[in-house]
């Protein structure tokens, strides 16, 4: 099969690719375990971790973003009686 040189493909640097995916796959697992255990320790101090969650999703949002939804949910909370 003839290839371009262009897609040529050499071990060693399809090898780096690979190594380096990995590399920071292990680095994911490893922010992943750290941010459990910090869950795990706020919850052990009596801290509701769902709503730490929230929190910390809500940090990442603009301002104008929450409030537009916070007015969208009374509304729809209002038209089913929830309030």
């Amino acid at each position: 099969m003839n290839t371009p040189d262009a897609y040529s493909v050499t071990a060693d640097e399809l090898r780096q690719f690979i190594e380096r995916f990995e590399h920071l796959e292990a680095e994911k697992k490893d922010i992943a375990d750290q941010q459990k255990e910090v869950m795990a320790e706020a919850k052990g101090r009596g801290y509701d971790t769902k709503v730490i969650r929230k929190i910390i999703a809500m940090r990442k949002r603009k301002p104008d973003e929450i409030a537009e939804e916070e007015a969208i949910l009374e509304v729809y909370k209002a038209a089913l009686g929830m309030e």
